[in-house]
């Protein structure tokens, strides 16, 4: 796939709000047909979410190496203190490309909105995966162009209006990016293209892994309500994360659909709560392990572990008849075929960068950009993963896609009541394996 285009033209409809807001399929695709030679039209971008990743995002974006003019003129978070530091992060880097006015900094639960009513032509949506259906179908509403991070929702209801939205998307002629980095990078590029090429001969099973140490956590204030308290550490709240192996593991469990071409049929699978058991870890797993079945009969192992002092590997790998793949996540990559010296391959450029810069050319191009549909058919074999090790059941694709199971509370609030409470003794329940209901 070409990154940069070796010229890249400008595209004054890009900034036609206009040809985004309704004017049909074909008058949303004009924005990207028309290019001028001068290419210097400002692309002006928000952001939704300003926690490290979305930091990040954003100073890609006006780093990108398509050489497109951004700007960021707008943020917003649910907290001013994480805005005010991203902000002085970004600034730190990009001066000279950041233009956010204290009149377009908008904070608390709602701050989304009102970044969409500003004159931002692209938003980053970098908060919580649990805001990300509503805030998607938001910014779609609103004409915007859009890069999400992952995954893209944590329940059954979120995925199916994440895909509904994004028909409406397409319609529109949107450019859409999710934040799988590692199908942007050279070594699975290269790899993945090899094993579809029959070089490891037919594919008969994968493993994927993503295990880890603990992560960070936010002790309890005494003014806190309990929404804001979750929000705070909205990593161990299944609403707001899908637990660790959504948010997480999905990067593994993406690579094993790009290998497998389409997603699992069925999953089952075990997990639970060994050492992150206390009042400080909210309600997800320390663990998981599932097997994913494929149409065809390919299985998937997926393991995914957040416990220190244990083996740890963010890695994918790939085992056929002639050979196999392996695949380090921030490493380099391997083909062993027979007997023959395996071909390696070194990681090269980050791809958190390198997806950005894609999505820029692209933007310059004219050319058409949507990445949704396979992201978000990963983001729901994580989530059958997590239905799987959550029930202790054998969870189908069918039924886990049709599952009613809303985790989002009824009102986002911060003084609305959440649908997970912590007991008296201050823990919050978790789900239990043969007794929870999980789709």
């Amino acid at each position: 796939m070409t990154r940069i285009p070796q010229t890249t033209p400008s595209r004054r409809e890009f900034l036609k709000k206009s040809a985004l807001a309704g004017a049909g399929l074909a008058g949303a695709l004009s924005i990207g047909r028309s290019a001028h030679a001068a290419g210097n039209e400002l692309i002006r971008i928000a952001l939704v979410g300003c926690g490290g990743r979305g930091t990040g995002a954003a100073v890609e974006a006006l780093q990108n190496a398509a050489k497109a003019n951004v700007k960021l003129v707008a943020m917003a978070d649910a907290f001013r203190d994480r805005l005010d530091a991203s902000l002085k992060n970004v600034e730190s880097r990009c001066k000279d490309r950041v233009d956010v006015t204290d009149e377009r900094k908008f904070i608390g639960l709602d701050a989304y909105q009102k970044v969409l009513d500003s004159s931002a032509d692209m938003v980053l949506l970098c908060g919580p995966p649990g805001f990300r259906p509503m805030q998607f179908e938001a910014a779609v509403k609103a004409g915007k162009h859009v890069f999400m991070e992952k995954p893209v929702a944590t329940d059954a209801p979120g995925y199916r209006k994440i895909v509904a939205a994004n028909e409406e998307a397409k319609k529109k002629g949107l450019f859409v990016a999710v934040g799988h980095h590692l199908r942007h990078e050279d070594k699975h590029r290269e790899l993945i293209k090899r094993i579809h090429d029959g070089a490891i001969g037919e594919l008969k099973y994968m493993r994927v892994y993503f295990n880890t140490g603990l992560l960070w956590k936010r002790p309890r204030q005494p003014s806190q309500t309990e929404m804001q308290y979750q929000v705070r550490n909205w990593y161990y709240f299944t609403w707001l994360s899908g637990d660790h192996i959504c948010e997480q593991h999905v990067h593994d469990i993406d690579v094993g659909n790009w290998i497998a071409k389409g997603h699992p049929i069925e999953a089952n699978g075990l997990g639970g709560r060994q050492v992150r058991t206390g009042k400080d870890w909210g309600e997800i797993f320390d663990h998981h392990a599932v097997e994913f079945t494929y149409p065809d009969g390919v299985k998937m192992f997926s393991y995914c572990r957040q416990i220190d002092n244990c083996w740890g590997s963010f890695s994918e790998h790939a085992h056929g008849t002639k050979g196999r793949a392996e695949i380090e996540g921030h490493g380099s990559s391997a083909l062993y075929v027979d007997d023959k010296d395996p071909m390696r391959w070194k990681r090269t450029a980050d791809g958190h960068q390198v997806e950005m810069d894609d999505l820029f050319a692209a933007i310059l191009a004219g050319k058409a950009y949507n990445e949704l549909d396979w992201a978000a058919d990963s983001t729901m074999t994580a989530i059958l993963g997590r239905m799987a090790t959550y029930s202790g059941k054998l969870v189908t694709w069918d039924e886990a896609v049709k599952s009613n199971v809303d985790l989002t509370p009824k009102t986002l609030a911060w003084d609305a009541e959440t649908l997970v409470k912590p007991g008296e003794d201050g823990c919050y329940p978790c789900a239990v394996p043969g007794v929870t209901k999980a789709w």
